[in-house]
């Protein structure tokens, strides 16, 4: 699939011709540069364009500026119960990234498939779109739907406007499967991840006289102590469920600025920070704790000398965790299909929360290793391809 060219909707359904359809379908999505600063739209009429050919019904949905958008299709009867396939279509940029060969050139090597995007998670979505030939022809009692959303690399709210619309305009799924790369492991749980820009506002003097203001980057540093002093008491505690590496909630500081000169007390200075907190633990609590020191002590303390200082912190990104759900029909269903007998918990974060947050049992699997996703000639290998496949096949045959 490309902006000049639709794979034919009636490939061979041998095993080793969907598994060329699905990597055609993959070089077709791969060649559509969707980092999330930029529109999904060109991959999302292509997209357009092949269910057309195969006659599956869709809908569209855009985000508030219309420069990206969601496809939602069903394949079966349109009821409540069935089972949401659900994959990104945003990637994460290639600049600064020494590759070898082009980006969003499908390289086909030693059984892999390199490209920006090829498992994660375009790999997945590939495999999904590849079978829509054989799903139409399983005879589905139950709806298998696919959702192709955006921005999950940068806020995971893309598929919010979908998930809205469930049990209203949009069949209620018993299931979601979201395709991160696990290695076809079924993953029940995972941290949930929020990220702040931290703010302080101090006032200028000369670095002679500190008595005279109050030095944002002094009062920045000591809030960026205090986080990694909690951070520290967070792994001390642990991770009760043995299940999460690291066995921790926490806490990290990417990014600061601020000042203007060494002897200038400074203005401002501002500081990027995230927290991961295990699933029981709650997303505020690292904030919580901040702006408790905050008013405790760093406010009085900044304030001294200049009464019109101040800090504030500015929430970002809130991605929820997802939480174990033992026996729910995600999990039994996803078990069976990669047949498997335990879950396991993946560190990063996904869509899936968004879901289970709405009610939908959810669990994650797909195709790939995650060590593989974000970095220089990430790839696919073409064995989990033919296994995601595989998983595909059962998937019809159980809800037919």
């Amino acid at each position: 699939m490309s902006s000049t060219h639709t794979p034919s909707a009636h490939t061979s359904n041998a095993p080793d011709g969907r598994l060329e359809a699905a990597i055609d379908m993959l070089a077709g999505l791969v060649g559509f540069d969707t980092e999330s600063s930029k529109s999904n739209l060109a991959l999302v009429a292509s997209v357009e364009a092949y269910l057309t050919a195969c006659g599956v019904d869709y809908v569209k949905i855009a985000n508030e500026t219309g420069d990206k958008a969601a496809l939602f299709l069903t394949i079966g009867p349109k009821v409540d119960g069935g089972v949401v396939l659900s994959g990104h279509t945003d990637v994460v940029p290639v600049e600064g990234q020494n590759w070898t060969s082009d980006p969003f050139t499908l390289r086909r090597e030693g059984g892999r498939l390199f490209a920006r995007g090829a498992c994660d998670m375009k790999g997945f979505d590939s495999i999904c779109l590849a079978m829509i030939p054989e799903f139409q022809k399983a005879k589905l009692s139950r709806p298998i739907h696919i959702l192709l959303s955006y921005d999950e690399e940068t806020t995971c709210r893309g598929p919010l406007d979908t998930i809205a619309r469930f049990g209203v305009d949009l069949p209620r799924p018993a299931a979601v499967l979201v395709g991160e790369p696990t290695l076809m492991q079924v993953a029940d749980a995972h941290k949930a991840v929020v990220t702040y820009r931290t703010t302080v506002h101090g006032h200028e003097a000369h670095s002679s006289k500190p008595y005279l203001g109050a030095n944002a980057v002094e009062a920045a540093c000591d809030l960026v102590c205090e986080l990694y002093r909690f951070g520290a008491a967070l792994a001390l505690q642990g991770d009760p469920s043995g299940r999460f590496d690291p066995p921790a909630s926490t806490i990290e500081v990417g990014v600061i600025h601020g000042g203007s000169a060494r002897n200038i007390l400074a203005k401002q200075c501002a500081f990027d920070w995230e927290f991961r907190s295990l699933p029981h633990v709650p997303q505020n609590l690292a904030l919580a704790h901040l702006e408790s020191y905050i008013a405790r002590v760093a406010l009085p303390k900044l304030t001294r000398y200049a009464k019109d200082a101040y800090i504030e912190t500015v929430s970002e990104v809130e991605v929820p965790g997802l939480r174990p759900e033992p026996g729910s029909q995600a999990e039994s269903l996803a078990l069976k299909l990669a047949r498997s007998n335990h879950t396991i918990s993946v560190p990063f974060a996904s869509e899936a929360g968004q879901f289970q947050a709405a009610g939908a049992p959810t669990v994650v699997v797909g195709p790939g290793s995650i060590d593989q996703a974000h970095q220089p000639d990430e790839y696919i290998e073409i064995a989990q391809m033919e296994a995601g496949i595989a998983f595909m096949r059962r998937l019809a045959a159980e809800m037919s």
